[in-house]
């Protein structure tokens, strides 16, 4: 099973937030990413597991 890989400008659109919001949120290590070299990626699975995660913590 592959899973679907996302850029910082995905992302920012994927969440409704601007790029350096996604930015800011990997250098404070607040959302799951992973780097190719020096490319960082995010996978929309765990992604997705983890907005489940927060919005159960909100409430």
């Amino acid at each position: 099973m592959s899973t679907q890989r996302l850029t910082p400008q995905q992302m920012a659109e994927y969440l409704g937030v601007t790029r350096e919001t996604v930015y800011r949120m990997v250098r404070k290590n607040e959302i799951p990413h992973f780097k190719i070299r020096s490319r960082i990626f995010f996978s929309k699975e765990t992604i997705d597991a983890w907005i489940r995660k927060q919005e159960q913590q909100a409430i």
